[in-house]
């Protein structure tokens, strides 16, 4: 195998190929081995050995919840508006979602079918489904600052999840 491709006839060539060119920016590295066990990187190092990093500060831990993008990190509030205290912060949600409630297309059919059968295919007319459309908005209020977030609902109980979390974060913020 000292070819690269020895399938490669004429013009026609595909496969790698013959070698490995200057790399396409900053300076070329000698990919020989270097002397003994250590072998220089085939890579440029961003910092030389002895510059020192900063220290990298503790980011608060994981947050105790988070509702949207509003989270509890320790005693503060992350919103995308800024950080806000989370002592003496106001919560607020808000129900802006509406469910309907209407007789499903599978049960009219089963009726229309089962109709002439026997009285009872009527039956099939109390199959119903429920869609629930909208949002359930969030606000908090801390430090001079408002940040409002909404939640979609997805079922008719979506406003209880949420006001059992404003429940918790009322509590955290006592």
């Amino acid at each position: 195998m000292s070819e690269p491709n020895p399938y490669a006839d004429g013009e026609y060539k595909w496969g790698p190929g013959q070698g490995a060119g200057t790399p396409g920016y900053g300076y070329p590295q000698d990919a020989t081995p270097g002397p003994g066990p250590y072998q220089a990187p085939a890579y440029q190092p961003t910092l030389p050995g002895g510059v020192a990093l900063p220290p990298q500060y503790a980011t608060g831990g994981a947050p105790s919840f988070a509702i949207g993008d509003i989270s509890v990190v320790g005693d503060q509030i992350l919103t995308p508006a800024g950080p806000m205290p989370l002592r003496g912060a106001v919560w607020n949600a808000m129900d802006l979602s509406r469910t309907e409630e209407k007789i499903s297309t599978v049960g009219i059919v089963l009726a229309c079918l089962f109709v002439a059968a026997c009285g009872l295919g009527l039956l099939f007319l109390l199959m119903k489904e429920q869609t629930t459309t909208g949002f359930v908005q969030i606000t908090v209020n801390s430090g001079g600052k408002h940040h409002s977030t909404m939640i979609p609902a997805v079922r008719p109980d979506t406003i209880h999840w949420a006001m059992a979390q404003i429940s918790y974060a009322r509590s955290l913020s006592i």
